[in-house]
């Protein structure tokens, strides 16, 4: 089992992730309030820096890797600022699935830990179609890197 640590800065670093998700999320429900989503953006961002660390945080978005998701996530934000929040939350949900596509199995784990959560995460119908989904979706991430 994997040990984590959980000190100050990354309770603060999760708190302020989590709020940055329900900011953006508020702002999308509010017809793409510019203000909420740009809020959103900035709590989620300093919250990745603060639970992983900045020198951490840098090193994950500059990867050669990631530079699609990042130059995508960047230019939504930059969107949402300048006014147009619709294209920039596309730009940044493409950056954001390009970004962590890799924590998706680490996220289905933690997800079946929790009581209620896990319960139905742990359904036949639900594995399977989470299964089925990461396999289709690691077979076609192979192929798109490969093909560059």
């Amino acid at each position: 089992m994997l040990s984590f640590e959980m000190n100050d800065r990354k309770k603060i670093g999760l708190g302020l992730t989590g709020f940055g998700v329900f900011f953006s999320f508020l702002g999308i429900v509010f017809f793409f309030d510019k203000g909420l989503i740009a809020m959103g953006n900035i709590l989620f961002i300093s919250g990745v820096a603060l639970t992983i660390g900045l020198k951490s945080s840098l090193q994950f978005f500059m990867k050669r890797s990631n530079y699609k998701g990042t130059i995508s996530f960047g230019a939504g934000f930059f969107f949402v600022v300048i006014g147009w929040p619709i294209l920039g939350m596309i730009l940044e949900a493409y950056g954001f699935v390009v970004l962590f596509s890799g924590f998706w199995p680490t996220l289905a784990v933690f997800l079946q830990k929790i009581p209620i959560i896990g319960w139905i995460f742990q359904q036949p119908f639900v594995r399977s179609v989470c299964v089925s989904r990461h396999l289709s979706f690691s077979l076609l991430s192979a192929l798109l890197y490969s093909v560059h």
